[in-house]
C-alpha cells in the first residue's frame, strides 16, 4: 500500500498538488520536502524542490528534522518558515500569501485556521455529556508560519519526551509561552484522511481546472 501522499489524484500524486500551491509564491526562497529515509517514490522532484530523507517516527519528529536540515542548508534563525502537511493538497497560493501577509510583521507568527462551524459535544461512555461553547474554538490548519529559530527551540524542549503534546507547530509555540496568530483559512483546505476524502479532493481539483 502506497503512503497516502503518493496516492493519485486527478492524474498525479497528491504531494505534487500540494507542492504546486507553493510554486507561484514568489516570496518563498526554499521549498523543502521531508520524506522517510529510503523513500524514493517521487523520483525526480519538481524544479525548485529540495528533498531531504530525514523523516522521523512522527509528524513532530519529521518537522524537527526538517528544521535541522534547513539550518544545515544555511537558513538563519530569524528566517520565516512555513510548515505544511502534504495531505492538505487543496491549498491555494492565495491562502499562502494571506498567511504570509498577516504574519510578516507579527512578533510570533501564526497559522491558517477556521472558526468551528458545528455544534461541539463532549462525551462520556459513548453518550453526550455536554454541549461545549464553540464561540472561541478554531480548527487548526496548515501552513503554520514561525521564525525558524523560535520554532526549533520550542520543539527542542520536548525532544527528550518524544514530542508528547506537540500535535502541530503552533502547539509547540504555545507550550513555550507564545500566542500564535489565527488567520482565517478555507474549508477546502482540509486534510485528506478518510477514503471518501479522496473523491472529494479530486472533485475540487477538477472543478478548478
Amino acid at each position: 500500500m502506497q503512503p497516502k501522499q503518493y496516492q493519485p489524484l486527478a492524474g498525479k500524486p497528491m504531494v505534487l498538488h500540494t507542492l504546486a500551491a507553493f510554486d507561484s509564491v514568489a516570496r518563498l526562497h526554499t521549498r523543502l520536502l521531508v520524506v522517510a529515509p529510503g523513500d524514493d517514490t517521487l523520483g525526480v522532484p519538481p524544479a525548485g524542490v529540495t528533498v531531504q530523507a530525514c523523516g522521523g517516527a512522527s509528524r513532530a519528529h519529521s518537522v524537527f528534522n526538517g528544521l535541522d536540515a534547513l539550518r544545515r542548508m544555511g537558513a538563519d534563525p530569524l528566517d520565516w518558515v512555513l510548515v505544511h502537511d502534504a495531505a492538505r493538497c487543496l491549498l491555494t497560493p492565495d491562502q499562502v500569501n494571506a498567511l504570509m501577509d498577516a504574519c510578516w510583521e507579527d512578533p510570533v507568527g501564526g497559522l491558517l485556521a477556521l472558526p468551528l462551524p458545528d455544534t461541539l459535544k463532549s462525551s462520556a461512555d459513548g453518550r453526550v455529556a455536554a454541549t461545549v461553547d464553540r464561540s472561541d474554538k478554531w480548527l487548526a490548519q496548515t501552513p503554520q508560519m514561525f521564525r525558524l529559530g523560535a520554532l526549533h527551540s520550542a520543539m527542542a524542549l520536548y525532544l527528550d519526551r518524544d514530542f508528547a503534546g506537540v500535535t502541530d507547530e503552533s502547539s509547540a509555540m504555545e507550550m513555550a509561552g507564545h500566542h500564535p496568530l489565527l488567520v482565517r483559512g478555507s474549508a477546502q483546505n482540509f486534510k485528506v484522511t478518510y477514503p471518501e476524502d479522496f473523491s472529494l479532493a479530486e472533485a475540487v481539483i477538477r472543478s478548478r481546472t
